[in-house]
């Protein structure tokens, strides 16, 4: 049953995903409400589908990519609806739902049968240590997608020929001060994510860390935004300097995320 709602919410994010780029080129208010109506459904649906495979599952669905992708996908769409609420940037959907539509199509790419639990995965750890990371890893997906949205932007005001997307995005201050909210969410809640994780590796392997190829490109992703935060908050890192930082360090997320689990074997190889 959980796979309907899963294929339903697939449908309504490319439903939100084609319309908010119709917002971003026509600027027409209709492809905008049906953009938001259709992510809203979407997300309520696929909160549907992974309570549903909770239930089936008996445990937190994040165990395999299938899994994985998917509640990535849920964590970025719920992310941006919540900001929406105070920023209400409406042509920020055309940057973030590409992101998370193109996380379930991959999704549904990969086996969705429910397995056994692996032994190590049998713990109260393991809904702690997603939630920081996955809501960690949105907020920082947000930041990529302002992050692009900024140098756009700039891009047009610097060359002085004005284009169509300069009456569509925010101005660089907005976009500037909503990429350094993100971080300053996204990070504390990517170092709660590694602390849980490591105390769970303990409790599972018998060692904090081991330089798993997940642990060891997770690290680096930290080390990647703790340096944009140290810059943003003492160097004064502004604009653009941010904005490529926050899109390398978004790079660096997804390989961490996507590219160990295909191209590198360790301790997280079932994830």
């Amino acid at each position: 049953m959980n796979i309907i709602f899963f294929q339903t919410a697939l449908f309504l994010y490319l439903l939100g995903t084609a319309s908010s780029l119709g917002f971003l080129i026509f600027l027409r208010k209709i492809f905008s409400s049906i953009g938001k109506l259709a992510l809203k459904g979407g997300f309520a649906v696929h909160s549907l589908a992974l309570v549903l495979r909770y239930l089936e599952a008996g445990h937190t669905p994040i165990t395999n990519l299938h899994e994985s992708l998917s509640f990535f996908a849920w964590s970025i769409v719920g992310v941006y609806l919540l900001l929406q609420v105070k920023y209400q940037m409406e042509v920020l959907a055309a940057f973030v739902s590409p992101v998370a539509t193109m996380l379930i199509i991959l999704s549904s790419l990969f086996p969705k049968e429910i397995l056994p639990l692996a032994p190590a995965l049998e713990s109260y750890w393991l809904p702690i240590h997603v939630i920081f990371a996955f809501i960690g890893n949105a907020m920082f997906t947000l930041a990529f997608a302002v992050g692009v949205m900024y140098l756009i932007q700039e891009r047009q005001i610097k060359s002085k020929k004005i284009g169509p997307f300069y009456y569509r995005l925010p101005a660089l201050k907005v976009l500037d001060d909503l990429n350094y909210r993100c971080l300053t969410f996204g990070f504390p809640l990517l170092t709660l994510g590694i602390i849980s994780g490591s105390v769970w590796a303990d409790s599972a392997w018998g060692s904090y860390w081991s330089w798993d190829p997940k642990e060891t490109w997770s690290l680096i992703t930290w080390f990647l935004y703790a340096a944009l935060l140290h810059g943003r908050l003492t160097v004064g890192w502004r604009g653009r300097k941010a904005a490529l930082f926050a899109i390398v360090g978004f790079g660096a997320l997804v390989f961490s995320f996507l590219g160990v689990n295909l191209l590198l074997t360790g301790l997280h190889s079932y994830n």
